[in-house]
């Protein structure tokens, strides 16, 4: 869909919305898509969002719920990296996982 037929559609649906003869939940709705009308086309043009910022904002805010005020930031990080799925451990200099430890003493 080209960026003028996204505008002609999301400016016909606000006109439609914003309506008096509408119920007033369309309305707002309609006055809704007027707030976010450069917002919405231009995830039209560019098909970007902040879906996975708002994804890892979320996944720390459980772990500081589930932490109950851990203090240590080094532990809050490697938590951080757990939880989110594999971490690279070579970022973590200070911290070396169980597994490889325990890999080294088997011969693996």
């Amino acid at each position: 869909m080209t960026q003028e037929l996204t505008r002609d559609h999301l400016d016909a649906l606000i006109s439609d919305f914003t309506d008096n003869q509408r119920p007033p939940e369309v309305q707002l709705l309609g006055r809704t898509l007027r707030g976010w009308h450069d917002e919405i086309l231009a995830w039209h043009s560019s098909f970007v969002t902040n879906g996975p910022t708002e994804s890892m904002n979320n996944l720390i805010k459980r772990i500081k719920r589930i932490a109950f005020g851990m203090t240590n930031f080094a532990n809050f990080r490697i938590r951080a990296l757990l939880s989110a799925g594999k971490p690279d451990w070579s970022l973590l200099d200070t911290v070396t996982p169980v597994t490889t430890q325990l890999s080294s003493a088997l011969g693996s």
